[in-house]
């Protein structure tokens, strides 16, 4: 799907334009033109990307290339973006879209298979401002990348409530499927922080002006939408630790209850100890048998066997194993 976006001093002024009228404001240098492609078909990928425009192979290839690191590429007369937006799509776990740019002296392409919430933000905002919304394709592109940014706070506050619910299973109960939930939350947290760090990289390149496509005085917003990614960087950081002292309480619970099962199965075997011993000696068949040498044999190995047992249970009692 091809979406188009004209404007006129900031101010939109036209939008889904055909091929042709596309064209022709792209030679209009006094207007400003983002156009946006959904899951778009090849033919579309070959009409806009292509015959439009005229981007360089390498950065079609990459669009259409899935990439699992943000980056950002300089060419002659526009720069290539790479981001990662969070995937709303699929909301069982943490999961992020690639979001590309081409960013222009006058105009802006968006490119991304499913449909990216901000994007959607932005373009709802063009929608219903009348006043002026992009004075620049890179002000407009601050603006998308920026309800990127914000689009991760919901992620991180899913993550956090997800640590406490961890941490209370860990220190409340054994839960058998806990494992599994911290192996899937650290994947999750180890995912945000391989996106968030190359994206703050890659800003903080564009917030310092390296790319002639990044006007002066949008540098302070690029730097801080580098100040957001860092706190996220942070936040992701500390989860990361947060999670490292819930595992190793688990497993020292763990060890701990593993422990205190050897020790009721040694005081159980200690307890039972001079039953087996006495019951087993008498029991054998000897020439002058407890019962034959004397009346009061068997109530004297019972009784034996009883004061034993008895000193065993005060011995497990005062080593705390029962």
């Amino acid at each position: 799907m091809i979406r188009s976006f004209v404007f006129s001093d900031g101010k939109l002024v036209g939008r889904d334009l055909e091929s042709e009228a596309l064209r022709l404001v792209r030679a209009d240098k006094g207007l400003l033109l983002w156009v946006d492609l959904v899951n778009p078909t090849d033919e579309e990928v070959h009409e806009i990307l292509e015959g439009v425009f005229q981007f360089h192979p390498l950065a079609i290839e990459d669009c259409r290339t899935p990439s699992s690191l943000p980056k950002a590429e300089d060419y002659d007369d526009y720069l290539f973006v790479v981001t990662h937006a969070v995937d709303f799509t699929r909301t069982e776990k943490f999961n992020t879209t690639e979001l590309n740019l081409f960013l222009g002296k006058d105009f802006l392409v968006t490119y991304h298979a499913p449909s990216v919430k901000s994007i959607e933000t932005v373009i709802d905002r063009c929608v219903r401002t009348t006043g002026s919304v992009a004075r620049g394709p890179d002000r407009l592109a601050h603006l998308i990348i920026d309800a990127l940014v914000d689009n991760f706070q919901p992620t991180t506050e899913e993550l956090r409530a997800e640590l406490e619910s961890i941490e209370e299973s860990v220190l409340s109960s054994s839960d058998p499927g806990l494992t599994a939930q911290l192996l899937e939350v650290r994947g999750e947290i180890a995912h945000l922080r391989q996106i968030v760090r190359p994206q703050r990289d890659m800003i903080s390149r564009l917030s310092r002006g390296e790319s002639k496509m990044i006007r002066s005085v949008m540098l302070p917003y690029f730097r801080d939408l580098r100040d957001n990614l860092i706190r996220i960087d942070e936040t992701a950081a500390s989860f990361a630790d947060q999670l490292l002292i819930s595992f190793d309480l688990y497993l020292n619970k763990s060890s701990f209850q593993a422990n205190e099962g050897i020790k009721a199965l040694t005081a159980l075997t200690a307890i039972s100890l001079p039953g087996i011993v006495f019951g087993t000696w008498y029991g054998m068949n000897f020439t002058h048998m407890p019962e034959l040498a004397s009346p009061y044999g068997y109530p004297g190995v019972i009784l034996a066997t009883g004061i034993s047992t008895y000193l065993m249970w005060l011995w497990c009692k005062r080593k705390r194993w029962i």
